[in-house]
């Protein structure tokens, strides 16, 4: 039987779409409760949120924070590229063990790692999932775990979107790869082959669809998968147009150049991060636009922050502005 009540377990509300998650519900009116290492004390309440010391790869300390929840959304990801052999199914099953107990529902964020650039004409859910990258092989072993899980009352939400940008996105495409975090934007680096289009998401959009699907939950499949659309960027350029017109409005100067893929895969052998990036390429390379059809079919629309707004927001909480 599903727990009742609106407490949620967020795991990873330090990062990104963990953190964007997690205010959100608190300002719906959820119970929210987070856990975060090194914590002084057993818990602390800040900012609305109730943060229990524990780590995502214990299993204990996950089982315990969740006691009581409705809701476990499962944001966390091993830092950077790193560990995610390790770390990334350990954790999935920890928080398939505490739903277990708590017939809890699972939110994800997912990511078009799952898909191959076979898949990339006219993506939906129903796509194949034809990895050729270690991290995509193991998203979908991921998401299979969850599904299987669906088969013994978990329930699943996934949610899969375009690159990540936003105020507090942590480690991104557009913080790390395009533009320097903490410095007012002189350059701006296009990651995408020319004319190659490619898929953004804005953070807070992303939690505002998790925070809606959520809300029709009881009327979802058990294993319930939907992509966003966000931003689609024709030619690769228009993201890094959109942050050059807001530098431009207040006052500053900026140019478009090149990626250097060149001298990443030069440091590549030395690097892991690098070597880890230069996997991913291929998704600059083959145009990614997924549809988001299904999703508009359970909310009506999807949310939708306008660009120069979006782009805005992001560039002043990177401290860029």
């Amino acid at each position: 039987m599903a727990a009742l009540g609106n407490k949620v377990l967020v795991l990873g509300a330090s990062g990104g779409i963990g953190g964007e998650v997690a205010r959100q519900l608190r300002d719906g009116g959820w119970q929210v409760q987070a856990l975060k290492r090194g914590l002084a004390t057993a818990a602390e309440q800040r900012d609305g949120i109730q943060w229990l010391r524990g780590d995502a790869l214990e299993r204990d300390d996950v089982v315990r924070a969740a006691q009581g929840c409705s809701v476990i959304v499962h944001g966390v990801n091993p830092p950077g590229y790193r560990h995610w052999a390790e770390q990334v199914l350990p954790m999935i099953d920890n928080t398939i063990a505490a739903a277990r107990l708590e017939g809890a529902t699972i939110v994800l964020p997912g990511t078009v790692y799952n898909y191959g650039p076979d898949a990339f004409a006219g993506l939906d859910e129903q796509s194949a999932q034809r990895p050729l990258t270690r991290k995509g092989r193991i998203r979908v072993a991921l998401e299979q775990r969850l599904r299987d899980a669906t088969r013994d009352g978990v329930r699943a939400i996934v949610l899969r979107s375009g690159d990540f940008f936003g105020p507090q996105a942590g480690n991104s495409w557009f913080s790390q790869g395009m533009i320097k975090p903490g410095q007012a934007v002189k350059v701006i680096n296009l990651p995408s082959d020319p004319g190659v289009g490619h898929q953004w998401a804005y953070l807070p959009d992303v939690a505002r669809t998790m925070v809606e699907l959520l809300e029709r939950r009881e009327h979802l499949a058990p294993f319930a998968t939907f992509h966003m659309t966000g931003y689609w960027d024709a030619d690769g350029t228009q993201i890094a147009t959109a942050i050059r017109r807001v530098v431009e409005r207040a006052g500053g100067r900026a140019r478009l150049r090149r990626f250097p893929w060149w001298l990443v895969g030069l440091v590549s052998p030395f690097v892991t991060t690098f070597r880890e990036m230069l996997e991913m390429r291929y998704l600059w390379r083959k145009p990614l636009r997924m549809s988001n059809a299904h999703l508009l079919s359970v909310l009506g629309t999807e949310p939708h922050t306008p660009l120069d707004q979006a782009v805005e927001t992001t560039l002043k909480g990177m401290r860029c502005l």
